[in-house]
């Protein structure tokens, strides 16, 4: 084959074309990676600034966005890595300084409720004791029929039924308002919370409800403690009383008392599983 002046120019245009084409790939292909990484730099820098200005959740998405966007930028990447132990390091202590706080101002106000409570315990079958409210104590409320309440060391709270007379058999309560509000426990069926037993002068039915058996009863008085409530025992019958001013404002008692015990508790778990994340975390990085 001949080659004439014609096809050498064509040829050597060819060539340069290729030689421009790989040259403008190969500009791109640069200019694309140095994007990519700038981009995840400025998102590491984002992260970094969110941490110093105590945005801990913005901080995480930053960092977690790296990894999803940028998966070739493995410098920034391993560097995101480092960031979050602070981030979570950081977030942990923040975690603790607020639970210290709020406990603070809970035990005040813890000590400011106990004053309404007498502490009771049984060393030979209980491990942890009672609060009592003063106003309605436990020994003298066989008088007469009604409600009485205590709560836990740890914070649980629950309400025993007290029926005097009769068999009635009852296993739930019913607590009304005269606008037709209500709530009604749970059936109690356990053995050691629904028993009787009898004196020289009468025979004593007494249910105990806590936990998931109350139901909201205690919710409830707590809540219309300044109307009129009338009680139900629920058994072969019903039987029907009004409930006392004492014994109303007793319950109520028990129930803040309650609430603020199970914050308090709340707390401490709060605070020692961030202590214990805390510790993880160096351990970690050493």
């Amino acid at each position: 084959m001949k080659i004439t002046v014609s096809n050498k120019l064509f040829f050597r245009q060819l060539t340069n074309n290729y030689f421009l084409w790989l040259a403008l790939c190969t500009l791109v292909f640069s200019i694309s990676c140095s994007g990519r990484s700038r981009n995840a730099r400025t998102y590491l820098t984002e992260a970094e600034s969110a941490l110093n200005q105590g945005n801990y959740s913005l901080a995480k998405l930053k960092i977690d966005s790296i990894k999803e966007l940028f998966p070739q930028s493995f410098d920034e990447i391993n560097q995101g890595f480092d960031l979050m132990q602070r981030v979570r390091m950081a977030e942990n202590h923040r975690n603790i300084t607020y639970c210290d706080s709020m406990l603070t101002v809970n035990h005040q106000l813890l000590t400011e409720l106990l004053n309404n409570f007498t502490y009771v315990r049984d060393p030979q079958y209980q491990e942890f004791g009672d609060y009592v409210p003063k106003i309605h104590p436990l020994n003298t409320s066989f008088t007469q029929n009604g409600l009485r309440a205590a709560v836990s060391e740890k914070g649980q709270m629950y309400i025993e039924s007290v029926l005097s007379g009769g068999s009635l058999q009852h296993n739930k309560i019913k607590v009304t308002t005269k606008d037709g509000s209500f709530a009604e426990s749970l059936p109690v069926t356990t053995d050691g919370l629904n028993y009787r037993f009898s004196t020289l002068n009468s025979t004593y039915e007494i249910v105990r409800f806590s936990g998931s058996d109350d139901n909201g009863v205690a919710k409830f008085i707590y809540t219309f403690k300044e109307k009129p409530i009338t009680l139900s025992f629920i058994g072969n019958r019903t039987t029907t009383i009004t409930l006392s001013e004492t014994t109303k404002k007793a319950i109520a008692q028990s129930f803040e008392l309650s609430a603020l015990l199970l914050d308090i508790e709340k707390l401490k778990y709060e605070k020692g599983l961030s202590e214990a994340l805390i510790k993880y975390l160096e351990s970690s990085g050493s």
